[in-house]
């Protein structure tokens, strides 16, 4: 570096859920609909579908609320071929300073990440695609030098011992659960370095002691978990965004210091994601 000049900051860098949320990507419900049922909560609401103009507003409102409390909020674009588009957790994840691709499971998903790559090169941003298996953003959570990646059936094998490879200086721990659960997020969300969110039926024993030995573990009641109560959406400073209608999960949340800002997601929680699912952290400090 030539003395006098100072250092580009970061396109993207996340070390942990928790750190100051400063860009994130998100994009708008404008297709969104259970075209095929490929999760548990889908199935419950097919017959009644996702009402669009709803969940909209319910999207513009998370974008508001995350503009009011500083954060750059980036929108992709929609594309009429993809109804899961909204949920953009999925799609990428950052590991300290790299951008990763993932990998689609479901076919109806299959193209996601091709629309993040063009969006990701226009900006100029660097990334890495997972060349084996598949692998969903959902089941990737960083804290530190610690990724936990979920083994429910999205991510598979292959894709997990590739990451292993490629990241030689961080430990990847794989997290087992019943595919009925869909992704890691929607059963377990570290909210600070001694704190986090669990629903501990989905998990064996030694796993449950292995993260009760660094965390704080908050449960979530099999009803909220249905409502995806730990998929929850940290923020910075122990503010997190969460939904009224799960009111033990925020009361616990609360009574451990955190602020929690209740956004309604009830439509768009329809097709199985909720807050972490549809926000693509790109930044954090």
């Amino acid at each position: 570096m030539i003395m006098g000049m100072t250092q580009a900051p970061p396109l993207t860098r996340c070390w942990s859920e928790y750190d100051t949320l400063q860009r994130v990507l998100l994009c708008p419900p404008r297709f969104m609909e259970i075209r095929e049922v490929i999760n548990q909560t889908q199935r419950r609401f097919a017959r009644k579908n996702i009402d669009r103009e709803q969940a909209e507003r319910q999207h513009r409102n998370l974008v508001n609320t995350l503009r009011d409390h500083q954060v750059d909020v980036v929108l992709l674009e929609p594309d009429s071929r993809f109804p899961e588009q909204v949920f953009t957790r999925d799609i990428g994840f950052v590991l300290g300073p790299q951008m990763f691709i993932s990998r689609m499971d479901e076919p109806i998903r299959q193209g996601e990440e091709t629309r993040l790559e063009v969006w990701l090169q226009d900006e100029g941003i660097p990334f890495t695609s997972v060349d084996t298996g598949h692998i969903e953003g959902g089941d990737v959570i960083v804290d530190g030098d610690t990724i936990y990646i979920g083994d429910g059936g999205r991510t598979s094998h292959k894709a997990i011992d590739e990451l292993r490879r490629r990241l030689p200086h961080l430990e990847v721990i794989s997290l087992p659960f019943p595919e009925k659960y869909l992704h890691l997020d929607c059963i377990f969300n570290p909210l600070s370095p001694r704190e986090a969110l669990i629903y501990p039926p989905a998990f064996v024993d030694s796993d449950l002691a292995r993260l009760a030995a660094r965390y704080h573990l908050i449960e979530v009641s099999k009803e909220e978990q249905f409502q995806l109560g730990t998929n929850v959406l940290s923020i910075g400073n122990r503010k997190l965004i969460s939904q009224p209608s799960n009111p033990e999960v925020n009361a616990r949340l609360r009574r451990h210091d955190f602020t929690v800002l209740e956004v309604n997601f009830s439509e768009i929680v329809k097709s199985g994601g909720a807050f972490r699912c549809c926000t693509l952290p790109l930044l954090r400090r």
